[in-house]
């Protein structure tokens, strides 16, 4: 559970250096919520990865000479992003990303099987879904 100011603080980072978009896992399934933020203070990802769960990487340094070391936190665990989402929505100041939050938390469980096997015209909505998530720019 977050306290209001760890929620404003994550709301600020995301807006700053996050993301919130759906991604595939596999090629042949549909896409699932991700959330990303990329820093070079591995610190800062350690302590929201305490706060909301996730895993950190080490993304590839190309030019150690001149850049820093970078990491990304991500969130794939459904549970662990829509409880981030509904902390931190109130919060968040884009507008892409508080409307692909909100659209998330308001249609992705209503259009998601399950068990991934959806009819003809489930799998119409959920793509539908994808496409107006996808279009918020």
């Amino acid at each position: 559970m977050l306290t209001l100011t760890e929620a404003a603080y994550l709301a600020g980072i995301i807006d700053g250096e996050g993301t919130i978009t759906l991604s595939k896992m596999h090629l042949t399934e549909n896409r699932r919520p991700i959330i990303s933020i990329a820093s070079t203070d591995k610190e800062l990802l350690v302590y929201i990865k305490q706060l909301v769960g996730g895993y950190i990487t080490t993304k590839k340094n190309y030019n150690p000479a001149s850049h820093k070391d970078s990491f990304v936190l991500t969130i794939k665990n459904k549970k662990d992003i829509f409880s981030t989402l509904n902390y931190i929505v109130p919060y968040l100041r884009i507008t892409q990303k508080k409307k692909r939050a909100t659209l998330i938390l308001e249609k992705y469980d209503k259009l998601t099987s399950r068990n991934g096997k959806y009819t003809p015209e489930k799998l119409v909505l959920k793509q539908q879904f994808e496409e107006e998530f996808l279009s918020i720019k």
